[in-house]
């Protein structure tokens, strides 16, 4: 569809973060282990997870919901961004830039939302260990995990026809490495203030929201460890809490500056920086800050090691 001088549907050309860097292939190298890292190391906490009696409980349910939602957070954006540094194209069309654009808005809002409801999950465990049945039953925690990727369901069928709609101008060149909102905007032919008014306060009730019902939960949660008389225990939930907290905030407060922050506090170069952390980190991160730092889960990968150790020495005979 032609429309005076730009092609609606026209292949757009991602300029990535290997262009401006001194040394292209080392960064190639970097990004590559950590994907590999980070699916790796999720998919053996869903096995784990899925295969331990001993973790079927509300909270690594949830843990196996989040490494779902990380392998394929990750998976929507840095594969094509590894092959097209190797096979030296850029392009992406326009039926895949809305279809990364659709995926990335729906996993980032689901794992939004996850992370503040599994908060609520330690917050019963800890402050009211007693009614933790009750409170946090199977019928509770799918309303959870449904309730999450309802929500970020929504904020992509939202978003995402209304960016995709917009008019792009004749230079197709998007200063980043995958089809964000923000760097599809600034290509735009038309005033999309009005757009951008409106995706600021969703972004503000879909960050805020969560993030204030996780600092209350914690708060709680270190206010009870606080009375605690065991010096080993609360040391031990001070240490879980303050390491999800880093991790949380690090995530919220990445993706606070892409979508609240004016436009004269981004550059293009930032812009790429913060949403490596949160595309790319985070899915390596979470899994070593929420569950394979765990005893229970340490346990389980020394047990799930043995068996696949003992079978293969028997199968040697």
């Amino acid at each position: 569809m032609e429309l005076g001088n730009y092609s609606m549907y026209a292949d757009f050309v991602l300029l990535g973060l290997f262009s401006n860097t001194r040394f292209p292939w080392l960064l190639f190298a970097l990004i590559l282990l950590v994907f590999v890292i980070s699916i790796a190391s999720n998919t053996i906490m869903i096995i784990l997870i899925h295969m331990d009696s001993h973790l079927h409980t509300p909270m690594y349910y949830l843990l196996s919901q989040l490494s779902l939602m990380d392998i394929l957070y990750i998976s929507t954006i840095v594969p094509k961004m590894l092959v097209d540094q190797i096979v030296g194209q850029r392009a992406i069309s326009f039926a895949g830039c809305t279809s990364q654009h659709f995926i990335y808005l729906t996993l980032a809002g689901a794992e939004f939302f996850l992370l503040g409801l599994m908060s609520y999950d330690r917050y019963v465990a800890i402050c009211n260990p007693l009614r933790y049945p009750v409170l946090m039953s199977r019928k509770v925690c799918l309303l959870i995990v449904v309730a999450a990727w309802l929500g970020g369901s929504i904020d992509g069928f939202l978003l995402t026809p209304v960016t995709m709609q917009f008019p792009f101008c004749a230079s197709r060149e998007i200063n980043h490495f995958f089809c964000e909102v923000p760097a599809l905007l600034k290509l735009s032919c038309t005033d999309t203030s009005t757009y951008e008014t409106a995706m600021y306060v969703c972004c503000i009730m879909m960050l805020l929201i969560p993030f204030s019902v996780i600092s209350a939960s914690y708060t709680r949660i270190l206010i009870t460890v606080y009375r605690m008389n065991e010096a080993e225990g609360r040391r031990k939930a001070v240490a879980t809490c303050s390491s999800h907290m880093v991790v949380v905030s690090l995530f919220y407060g990445a993706a606070m500056y892409t979508y609240v922050l004016p436009h004269s506090y981004h550059t293009p170069e930032k812009d790429k920086a913060v949403s490596a952390f949160y595309t790319i980190l985070t899915p390596l991160l979470n899994p070593l800050i929420y569950s394979l730092r765990n005893k229970d889960v340490s346990r389980a990968l020394k047990k799930t090691l043995g068996k696949c150790l003992s079978s293969g020495s028997v199968s040697t005979f």
